[in-house]
């Protein structure tokens, strides 16, 4: 019926073979639904050799992204993508048995967004959730608030029409929060995104908060690009201030939140919360003081 695929799914990937088998996996499995679609996986420089079952599946394309950067091995996946829609997946994620459908059934819909993003839900790897598992089901992925407040949605679940990608552009560098800064180019363009609740993927939490500081290092170090003026700077120290004792405004949204269960949990959520708030304020501090954000911003495995 289909000539050729009408989804492409790009995965981005750096040092994640396990994860990406584990996502293959998932994506496989939903071939049942009859949708056509291939998978691109845009290596950027792995030093780890991708599994045998990666490389030799049948319809997996593999190409590589010298320049550093999820923004780049995004780009380069789409330079050979062959479908008429565009998905985006972390390599550190696993697609929910419905997402290919959820995607292509949204996008039949007549004046429906060209731009849509989804849920990422923690995948926890034991039986109780462990203190980082526990604070990123309530304030990791907080996607939907990305979509409706600030007018982007995470390329960790993320999809459009090829069109709208090929009109508004390709995604930016690593010095840069691509995300962020694509989707609010699209929104100004005509394209502002849609949140799809229904369209989930799933992931697991860090392990240690040093890779918690360095996914905050990285968006502090973007957040900094561009405060020179006196007023800026000024409003950057306030919020620095201000971020240390902003997890008890949090409270509330500790008690009620439905992504965990149990005083357990939500209290091993907010001692995680209270850790990175402290943390993200003193390397605020630390950039307001005339430290180096370049250094900052290396690195987006786990992003």
């Amino acid at each position: 019926m289909f000539s050729q695929p009408l989804i492409s799914v790009i995965v981005p990937h750096l040092n994640d073979p396990r994860g990406l088998v584990r996502l293959l996996e998932s994506l496989t499995a939903q071939r049942v639904s009859g949708l056509p679609f291939e998978v691109i996986i845009s290596d950027n420089g792995s030093n780890m050799p991708l599994p045998e079952a990666v490389k030799s599946h049948p319809q997996v394309t593999i190409v590589h992204e010298p320049e550093p950067g999820p923004g780049p091995a995004r780009n380069r996946g789409v330079s050979v993508a062959q479908g008429g829609i565009l998905a985006f997946i972390d390599a550190d994620c696993v697609a929910d048995s419905d997402w290919i459908q959820t995607i292509f059934d949204r996008f039949q819909k007549p004046n429906g967004a060209a731009v849509i993003g989804g849920d990422v839900r923690i995948r926890p790897r034991g039986t109780l959730l462990e203190p980082i598992e526990a604070y990123e089901s309530i304030f990791g992925y907080r996607f939907e608030l990305y979509v409706r407040r600030d007018g982007f949605a995470g390329t960790g679940n993320l999809a459009m029409r090829r069109e709208t990608f090929d009109a508004v552009g390709p995604f930016g560098g690593i010095q840069i929060a691509e995300d962020r800064e694509w989707g609010q180019r699209a929104t100004r363009s005509g394209f502002a995104p849609a949140y799809v609740p229904e369209m989930i993927v799933y992931t697991e939490a860090r392990e240690s908060f040093s890779e918690l500081a360095r996914k905050w290092d990285r968006h502090i170090a973007h957040d900094f690009v561009g405060v020179q003026s006196v007023k800026r700077r000024l409003r950057w120290l306030l919020r620095s201030l201000a971020l240390a004792a902003s997890p008890i405004a949090e409270i509330p949204r500790v008690l009620h939140s439905s992504r965990v269960r149990g005083s357990r949990a939500r209290m091993l959520a907010f001692g995680v919360l209270l850790r990175v708030r402290v943390y993200r304020s003193r390397r605020m501090l630390q950039l307001f003081l005339g430290g180096l954000p370049e250094q900052m911003a290396l690195g987006w495995h786990k992003e």
